[in-house]
């Protein structure tokens, strides 16, 4: 049986400006879609090791808070490629309709972000609205795209990242340049900090705009390393555990997948493997094909998954760094509380996302997207631990937990990334 304690970011393509809403040049229509990162050359081994009594779990996910800045965007409106061969100024919008404005002299086309969004996350249909050199038919033009911008502009939770292994993150709706590839990024508790595996396969901290990069440890070849996280906690005096601030990720050395840690202010240091003890009467845990850790609470304890059993295990790191198999599933995420487990567990063909509750006593497993109809991965839990975001084919959602449950998936950005939250 367990008793827990967690948080979590994301990365991605190409966002405009605008803190809180996705926006969209119009230069930027006719680019294709991003694709998912593929596995990473791993980084080496070198530097002090961490003590089996203090070890790390993966923490791959974010923390938000909805607030959202309008922003506008202005272009012209005979945009060459916007135009279609009969000269007028199109835009269109998969899974709407297409709306367009015949070019004329002297009109030129007003697009606000929110505009933008509706057109590139919502799929539904937007007008590039002309607007006459008249005064007062310009400022019923501009008052027609406002109201429509004000109508149906979609809100990205406040820091919310999204990293899809190019060297551009999206936070907040903007896009990043981190001058580096930026793999499965993870935020530390304050969000001063990224940890993220870089194009070279080594494990990475810098600030949050990419800066001050330093590699905690050099991938020495031969391995894949994927899903840092965060396990920081405060020293515990009383009985003698130092606090910790370590990075926890898995390791792919000679096709065997194990969890390793390091001091997250390591400079090319050396990671240690990660002791796995089973809880007494429960046996042995699984030392090998373990991935995906995941560290939630004030305590430093994980979850992390079993690529060979199918299960989530979560493994406890405040006294007697022990644990055990919790439930069948994969990508687990431990909530801030520590209370609570989100994963993903295939149902009819398509993968859902399922919560485990430990406050009851019960354990209780529930499907809380039972009307997926696409696959649902890799959830992370916003920092109050109201909110899950997670990755869909189309884009990035989020669910938030109601008095009764949880509600329905909603779309907060087009981006299709790793998503984590900036505390």
């Amino acid at each position: 049986m367990y008793c827990p304690k967690a948080l979590l970011t994301m990365s991605n393509g190409d966002a405009d400006e605008g803190e809180g809403v996705e926006s969209m040049r119009l230069s930027q229509l006719t680019r294709q879609p991003r694709h998912r990162a593929g596995a990473i050359p791993d980084p080496g081994r070198q530097g002090p090791e961490i003590p089996d009594r203090t070890p790390h779990f993966n923490n791959t996910w974010g923390r938000f808070a909805p607030y959202c800045t309008a922003v506008t965007v202005s272009a012209q409106l005979r945009h060459p490629l916007l135009e279609d061969s009969s000269h007028r100024s199109v835009i269109r919008i998969s899974g709407g309709t297409s709306m367009s404005a015949r070019h004329r002299r002297s009109t030129a086309a007003v697009i606000t972000a929110g505009a933008a969004a509706l057109l590139t996350l919502c799929g539904t249909a937007a007008t590039a609205t002309a607007v006459p050199s008249s005064r007062s038919d310009a400022k019923a033009g501009a008052a027609m795209v406002a109201a429509a911008a004000s109508a149906q502009t979609v809100i990205v939770p406040r820091g919310l990242a999204i990293s899809d292994g190019t060297r551009h993150v999206v936070i907040n709706g903007k896009s990043i340049d981190f001058g580096t590839i930026v793999r499965d990024l993870a935020w530390n508790p304050s969000g001063s900090k990224a940890a993220f595996v870089d194009g070279h396969g080594n494990l990475v901290v810098s600030d949050p705009d990419g800066s001050h990069r330093v590699i905690v440890a050099a991938n020495p070849g031969g391995q894949t390393w994927s899903h840092p996280t965060w396990q920081v906690t405060a020293a515990d005096r009383a009985n003698g555990i130092p606090a910790k601030n370590n990075l926890i990720f898995a390791a792919k050395i000679n096709g065997k997948t194990v969890l390793e840690g390091i001091k997250a202010t390591s400079d090319h240091g050396r990671p240690a493997k990660i002791s796995l003890n089973g809880d007494p009467g429960d046996g042995n845990v699984p030392q090998t094909n373990n991935s995906w850790p995941n560290v939630g609470g004030s305590y430093g304890t994980a979850v992390y998954e079993n690529t060979h059993t199918g299960e989530v295990y979560i493994r406890d790191d405040y006294l007697r760094q022990q644990g055990s198999a919790l439930t069948k599933g994969s990508e687990p995420a431990l909530s801030p509380d520590d209370e609570e487990v989100v994963f993903v567990r295939s149902v009819h063909g398509h993968d859902h996302l399922f919560a485990e509750d430990f406050s009851g006593g019960t354990n209780d497993v529930k499907d809380i997207t039972p009307g997926a109809t696409t696959d649902y991965t890799e959830p992370t839990w916003s920092p109050n631990g109201k909110t899950i975001a997670f990755r869909a084919p189309t884009g990035t959602y989020t669910i938030t937990k109601t008095a009764h449950g949880f509600g329905k998936p909603v779309k907060v950005s087009r981006h299709t990334g790793l998503p984590a939250y900036r505390g």
